[in-house]
């Protein structure tokens, strides 16, 4: 079910019922598509060595994962775009094999001066591995449509 403008509600939290697991080839194909050849991510024995004593996913592959598992449940068609990232953070690291989840809150929403059919929502995606600590937050803003008359 996806959210208009006008269902998105102030202080209201979703809990993604759809969670997932990390794996190596989610790590190895990520970092390596996108050229970080960062050896914490892609050398077992240097990451051995490292404060963490394993390899550690990728960052971005987890900020993907935590704005993409809300999709379906808030913003798939009726989103005209990611306006921007405010504030990216990631208070754990994610370990292969990790299992994330989800919840949404949002968090203001104004209607749009410029484009009387479309509205602009702040909202804060938090992920959380199985141990239920966070490991990333990410408030961002979207341009999405108003529910048709």
């Amino acid at each position: 079910m996806s959210m208009y403008y006008e269902d998105f509600e102030i202080g209201v939290v979703i809990r993604h019922a759809v969670t997932r697991t990390v794996t190596e080839a989610d790590n190895l194909l990520f970092t390596t598509l996108t050229m970080n050849v960062q050896p914490l991510h892609l050398d077992s024995e240097f990451a051995a060595e490292s404060i963490y004593g394993q390899r550690i996913v990728n960052s971005i592959f987890t900020l993907g994962v935590a704005t993409g598992i809300p999709v379906q449940e808030t913003t798939l068609g009726t989103t005209l775009g990611n306006l921007g990232f405010r504030e990216i953070l990631f208070p754990k690291p994610v370990f292969i094999g990790d299992t994330l989840r989800v919840e949404t809150e949002t968090l203001d929403k104004r209607e749009s001066s410029s484009r009387p059919t479309t509205g602009i929502v702040g909202i804060e995606h938090r992920a959380f591995n199985q141990r239920d600590e966070n490991v990333c937050t990410v408030r961002r803003t979207a341009l999405m449509m108003r529910r048709p008359e």
